[in-house]
């Protein structure tokens, strides 16, 4: 087993997690949604049926590791925040309370859309309320689609730590009497103490493998949001510090035995639009050797992610998922660029670190650059598509390790 994680197998044909949801999926939801549909007697076994439907498309393709497509969610980064005493719902929130240097909220500005979407603030003291979280609530109901030998291969999905944080910035993402003493300070602790809980929550059920959803991070690497922050007096590398702190104490005392990792993407909302561009390059020495994760998932499907060199600062003892297909359009890539694509990545991390090539292509994977649905509605590409995506993950994955795919 390659990594430091303790009997965790590391699937060296994966997904990032959300697929396409069916229609009558959607339909139903956006019922229930309205008001129009009861959750227990239509949406959930809707949602029952789409599930198991999905972990069996999985199987077919040949991949091990599996998720539940996360059609239980709007979106990929629901299912944390909102499970905290202390954080309340805006529903029509002013813009003066977004940070127009962050693409993702740039962009919505620039499609004219009549009111800004839902945001989450924090107006009390944050604490991961006593019922079960939707993670919990997802990752039982996979095991009842999954046999026992399946269940160490299911990867969780899970939010970013600091996602409202960046959108908001410290100015507005809490109030001063929810954190009048220690502000910022209290703010991250109590953030990084309710995700440990959700990881020992996870663990307790069995969960052993958790992927942190991060396009944050990545938009780092864009020099707009690098121009936007400093416009504003702020530090941009301060602000890094703070978030690679968060995630350090958010998992902070996690078992040998569980992996953690972070995905980073560019943007991968309704249609598969992408928010921001720049190589890992400004980040890379920080990210990977700063950040206490055990893999990355890296988007490297074009050439906004840059090129392979960054991956030259990656620690011997680090894994890496390289998200070389793309989930955004219907075209199969060839097998054997892909192929050649890792071997490329394998060749710079090995002489970084004093590697053969074979000891690097052994902490490698690779995947889709980022989900086939981020939102709901999905990218614009077929379910066949998408099916033949995931059959070459597993192919190229079978030419590269055939013996440990």
């Amino acid at each position: 087993m390659p990594g430091r994680v303790d009997n965790v197998p590391f699937a060296r044909a994966q997904h990032i997690g959300s697929l396409l949801r069916p229609t009558k999926l959607l339909d139903v939801r956006m019922r229930y949604e309205n008001g129009e549909a009861d959750y227990k007697t239509e949406l959930k076994p809707v949602e029952d049926e789409a599930i198991s439907d999905i972990i069996q498309l999985q199987r077919s393709v040949g991949l091990k590791c599996l998720s539940d497509g996360e059609f239980r969610r709007h979106m990929f980064c629901d299912g944390f925040h909102e499970h905290l005493d202390g954080f309340e719902s805006v529903v029509n929130p002013p813009r003066s309370i977004f940070k127009m240097y962050v693409p993702d909220v740039r962009a919505f500005v620039d499609s004219h859309a009549k009111r800004m979407a839902p945001t989450w603030i924090c107006k009390g003291t944050i604490k991961r309320k006593n019922s079960p979280s939707p993670y919990e609530e997802q990752f039982k109901s996979m095991l009842q689609f999954t046999t026992p030998d399946e269940i160490k291969h299911i990867k969780m999905t899970t939010a970013a730590p600091e996602w409202y944080h960046l959108r908001h910035s410290s100015e507005f993402a809490f109030t001063k009497d929810a954190y009048p003493e220690d502000g910022e300070v209290g703010y991250f602790r109590d953030i990084a103490a309710a995700y440990r809980e959700e990881l020992k929550a996870l663990y307790g059920l069995g969960c052993r493998n958790v992927q942190v959803d991060d396009p944050l991070l990545a938009y780092f690497c864009d020099e707009s949001m690098i121009k936007g922050m400093k416009d504003e007096g702020m530090d941009p590398e301060a602000e890094l510090t703070k978030y690679i702190d968060l995630y350090n104490q958010c998992f902070a005392g996690r078992p040998k035995d569980m992996m953690v990792g972070v995905h980073l993407c560019r943007g991968n909302f309704k249609d598969g639009m992408h928010f921001s561009e720049g190589g890992y390059d400004r980040i890379a020495r920080r990210l990977f050797n700063e950040l206490d994760a055990d893999v990355y998932y890296l988007e490297y499907d074009t050439e906004r992610a840059g090129t392979f060199e960054p991956l030259a600062e990656m620690p011997a003892d680090k894994l890496v998922v390289l998200g070389v297909i793309s989930s955004k359009v219907g075209e199969l890539e060839s097998p054997e660029a892909m192929e050649a694509k890792v071997r490329s990545a394998a060749k710079i991390m090995a002489k970084a670190v004093g590697q053969s090539e074979q000891e690097a292509l052994n902490r490698l994977a690779v995947s889709p650059q980022c989900g086939f649905a981020s939102h709901s509605e999905g990218n614009n590409i077929a379910l066949e598509d998408m099916t033949r995506k995931l059959g070459l993950v597993k192919q190229v994955a079978k030419k590269i390790w055939p013996n440990d795919e």
